[in-house]
């Protein structure tokens, strides 16, 4: 998992925010425009003002600010990320409204996030209790997926899954609690998303 990295060097805040649109006029069809996504996406708002917390959470001071930033986040979009989660790039959270990311957490690259998914928490001890989200990882709505588990690269959760176990590189889970696959080579070549290729990103 590459949370907070990617392949050439880390753009600028400007090359950031363009990153970000593309991504999500690359995913959202009803994205006919950049300036749609860049005043109407309450997740990309959601994960502008996520980065603004995260960064003033490293400072130990300033951490009643970044809750209070996650606050008004959740407030305006709808979206709720704990300070402290670790987001990478290109990470494209889909209508997002419902959609909550608890602390420990870790997302790769290039996932996409649809309204109503839990990445939570099945303890209440202070330690690493939430999921690691491999790169290029699809989250179908309304899915949960809970516990210091880890979803490899490329895999899929379709909507509503319940996951408590580990899900392999380009496996697929559906069901509650999910059942866990993985496909073929010929059936993982037709679901590839050439989208969440790095090499389009550099």
């Amino acid at each position: 998992m590459a949370a907070n990295n990617a392949p050439g060097a880390s753009p600028g805040l400007l090359g950031r925010i363009h990153e970000d649109i593309a991504a999500v006029l690359s995913r959202d069809p009803a994205a006919t425009s950049p300036w749609i996504p860049f005043f109407t996406a309450s997740g990309l708002h959601a994960l502008w003002l996520h980065r603004i917390a995260h960064g003033l959470w490293q400072i130990a001071p300033l951490r009643w600010l970044a809750r209070l930033i996650a606050y008004g986040s959740r407030m305006v979009t709808g979206v709720e990320i704990h300070p402290a989660a670790k987001i990478g790039r290109r990470v494209v959270v889909d209508h997002g409204m419902g959609v909550v990311i608890g602390e420990t957490a870790e997302v790769g690259d290039d996932v996409l996030i649809y309204h109503g998914v839990t990445l939570g928490g099945t303890a209440n001890a202070r330690i690493k209790r939430h999921p690691t989200i491999g790169d290029g990882v699809l989250i179908g709505a309304g899915a949960k997926i809970l516990g210091p588990i880890t979803v490899g690269n490329a895999a899929r959760i379709g909507a509503n899954a319940v996951v408590v176990t580990d899900v392999p590189a380009h496996g697929v889970a559906v069901g509650v609690p999910a059942t866990i696959r993985v496909p073929d080579a010929r059936e993982a070549a037709e679901h590839a998303d050439p989208l969440i290729d790095p090499a389009m990103w550099i």
